[in-house]
């Protein structure tokens, strides 16, 4: 069967607008739930039982699905379409957080929390390719993606503050708020128009591979986290996901509708926007891991002290957010991408270099410099690559954007994991993995400088709708 599409009705104003606000909910509900439940876990561990291997599988369940699944999710929103599949998304995941909220035991939250990862795979390239097909001109969709991250910026500083709170009163809230918000957005997608859908066979063959892949990878990482890279788990699982890697990119090339074709890689700037994604989830969620680590069991902090050391942090991100497309429209994308990675390198590689006694308000203040690449890398980073690839393959592009996203962060807390595990090296630990973090960023900062003039210059002023 031929690749075709169908052609959504004509946009209006309203249905602009919904799918921007219902995009905007959708990734607030995906980061909030991958934060907020960290500072629950003590409060769980009390009410439901299990010990620090089930603890970490509230957390990683869902982080395991949402990885797995993202590319597999991607090929599904731009077959179905981006408003079927962002709605279909949004609604699982309510059902999942309710479900999560009235858990009567460990098992049946740990099950919950991975139908939540799986939903939430769906939502994000769905909620990144009702942007693509609401906004077609470049400038005004590099705007609305700034508004777009604002939903992932809200969520990761408030997060914590909130989770503390609801702990407070009673744990399955921090489940419980997504149910108004899932709803509010499912209104919302109703009033958008129908998006594209590209009427081929789904990829039975490579859905498959990617899932083997992804998954073997996210759980050899997960796990060489707890118990190092040389178990016997870990070589499993990360032979599987090297070999169904292998095996998925011979697939794709033989295949007719592959379900990441090929040649979606031959763009340079596809490329980079790959590597500056992963290169900045290895900061931006490394550094969070190693610093609630070594402030709890070496500065005697609580999870409530924690999260208002990284306060400040979230909060510039989520202060310049709003600003980051004019920013890109008068100096250059690249110019705010290389700067965004710049700064994170130098306040890494600070971070990494800090006697023990620094003062925390010191520590605070030197990751406001990984905070400012939220605004200056991701949102312009995002835009680039929906610029550059077709508007009936932005599901796909957007889950091969998040996928490289999610092995960055997923490799970085099982590699400082793994640093960390000694108590009476964890100071060294740290240092290490800040440095090394700094060495990945410093790299994606000299290979987003070879992203096209043309592309990285200022952008037409044009309204946002």
């Amino acid at each position: 069967m031929v690749d075709s599409a169908t052609v959504p009705h004509e946009r209006t104003e309203t249905s602009v607008r919904s799918a921007l606000a219902a995009a905007v909910l959708g990734f607030f509900v995906i980061t909030l739930d991958a934060v907020i439940v960290n500072v629950a876990l003590p409060s769980i561990r009390d009410d439901l039982g299990g010990g620090m291997s089930g603890m970490q599988w509230v957390v990683d369940g869902y982080t395991l699905m949402f990885a797995a699944l993202l590319l597999s999710a991607g090929a599904l929103t731009d077959r179905i379409g981006a408003r079927q599949a962002f709605a279909g998304g949004i609604a699982v995941f309510i059902v999942a957080s309710v479900a999560c909220g009235c858990a009567p035991s460990l098992e049946v939250l740990v099950a919950a929390r991975v139908v939540q990862g799986a939903a939430a795979a769906v939502m994000m390239p769905s909620s990144m390719a009702l942007i693509r097909q609401a906004y077609p001109g470049a400038a005004s969709r590099a705007r609305a993606i700034g508004v777009w991250a604002m939903g992932g910026a809200v969520a990761s500083s408030s997060g914590p503050v909130l989770g503390g709170v609801f702990e407070v009163i009673d744990w399955r809230l921090i489940f419980f708020v997504n149910v108004p918000v899932g709803i509010v957005a499912l209104l919302l997608v109703a009033r958008t128009a129908p998006s594209f859908r590209r009427i081929v066979p789904f990829d039975w063959g490579g859905q498959a591979l990617a899932v083997l892949a992804m998954g073997g990878l996210t759980f050899g990482a997960i796990e060489a986290g707890a118990v190092g890279f040389v178990d016997r788990r870990v070589l499993v699982a990360l032979s599987i996901a090297a070999l169904a890697s292998v095996a998925f990119v011979a697939v794709e090339a033989r295949v007719r509708h592959p379900m990441v074709p090929l040649d979606v890689f031959r763009s340079r700037t596809v490329i980079i926007t790959l590597t500056t994604g992963f290169a900045f989830m290895v900061g931006y969620y490394g550094l969070p891991f190693v610093f609630s680590v070594y402030l709890q069991q070496e500065r005697g902090l609580t999870g409530m002290g924690v999260g208002v050391v990284f306060l400040p942090m979230m909060l510039i991100g989520a202060a310049l957010t709003p600003f980051s497309a004019r920013i890109a429209e008068r100096v250059g994308r690249r110019a705010v991408i290389v700067g965004g990675l710049a700064s994170m390198t130098i306040g890494l590689l600070v971070l990494g270099v800090t006697p023990e006694s620094t003062p925390l308000w010191v520590l605070a203040g030197l990751m406001m410099l990984i905070g400012l690449g939220g605004p200056a890398v991701s949102p312009p980073a995002t835009s680039l690559l929906l610029d550059n690839v077709p508007g009936h393959r932005s599901g796909t592009a957007s889950g091969v954007f998040n996928t490289s996203r999610q092995v960055g962060g997923a490799l970085a807390v099982a590699v400082f994991g793994g640093l960390l595990t000694h108590p009476e090296r964890l100071v060294d630990g740290v240092h290490t993995s800040m440095l090394l973090a700094a060495a990945v960023l410093a790299l994606a900062t000299l290979t987003s400088m070879f992203l096209r003039p043309a592309i990285g210059a200022p952008l037409r002023l044009t309204p946002l709708n």
